[in-house]
């Protein structure tokens, strides 16, 4: 019996992947849920150069660059100008990560890779001491929520409606007893 699934490894995004995180924000599907490419390129010049604490990756699959990840420290929002355009940062616990992905490559959608990678990159954030792990995708983005909910986040009750044009999802580890 071989084991079809893929190889998934992560790396710090570098000066040198400015090029192809560029290619990857132009592409349609990018752009239509991240932004401007040129604003996202900055934010992403501003964390690889220490100015912003949020931690970027390209991930492989099967040793190919296929998208790009982040993780945020939630306290590092919860005060000032962001917290006041999106208040539902100061609902959640200062020890909350953030995390946002993209796959790159357009003919890799609907694969189930992002699930499979966010899986993976979770269960790294777990090793790094991070229990409380959300994702806050536009709830329009149906692609990304049911990718989201196959890696075990689950949208937060509390947050439902409260949240402008983003749906607050939290992981939930799997329980011995196969449940979120």
């Amino acid at each position: 019996m071989t084991d079809d699934r893929p190889s998934i490894t992560f790396e710090p995004l570098t000066a040198a992947d400015m090029a192809m995180m560029s290619r990857w924000l132009h592409q349609p599907h990018m752009t239509t849920w991240w932004g401007d490419p040129e604003t996202e390129l900055g934010y992403i010049r501003d964390m690889i150069e220490g100015r912003d604490t949020t931690r970027p990756f390209i991930f492989f699959i099967n040793g190919h660059p296929t998208g790009y990840i982040q993780y945020w420290l939630i306290a590092d929002y919860q005060d000032g100008p962001l917290a006041d355009d999106y208040p539902w940062l100061r609902a959640l616990a200062p020890q909350t990560i953030g995390v946002d992905l993209s796959i790159g490559e357009p003919d890799l959608l609907s694969q189930g890779l992002g699930s499979a990678v966010l899986a993976h990159f979770v269960a790294w954030l777990r090793t790094q001491g991070h229990d409380i792990i959300i994702i806050d995708p536009d709830p329009a983005n149906r692609r990304a929520v049911r990718a989201y909910e196959k890696a075990g986040f689950r949208a937060i009750p509390e947050l439902v409606g409260k949240s402008g044009d983003s749906l607050i999802m939290r992981h939930w580890p799997m329980t011995a007893d196969g449940k979120r």
